[in-house]
């Protein structure tokens, strides 16, 4: 599991069928000590409700097709798994 931060939305109005009803959203890497963007933008499935501006987890590959049972036969690749409220890291 990874940290990023939502930084868009995708709309797609002709899409897989087994994608209805998924909201897309645009995430951006970032590293969990400083919160600043790494540089890896993706296109994430969210399932939770996160909006622009929240840091959230994610997940890739197999990981993002068990969301849920319902949605196991949909083409995932990323999806978001938890809306962040804080993250505390101790000093080295």
């Amino acid at each position: 599991m990874r940290l990023a931060k939502v930084i868009g939305t995708v709309v797609a109005t002709r899409k897989e069928d087994s994608l209805i009803g998924f909201k897309l959203l645009v995430i951006e890497e970032i590293d969990p000590r400083e919160e600043r963007p790494i540089n890896n933008r993706l296109v994430a499935v969210d399932t939770l409700g996160a909006g622009e501006g929240d840091i959230v987890l994610w997940v890739q590959g197999g990981a993002a097709r068990v969301i849920s049972d319902e949605h196991r036969k949909a083409p995932l690749d990323v999806a978001i798994v938890g809306i962040i409220d804080a993250v505390d890291i101790a000093d080295e």
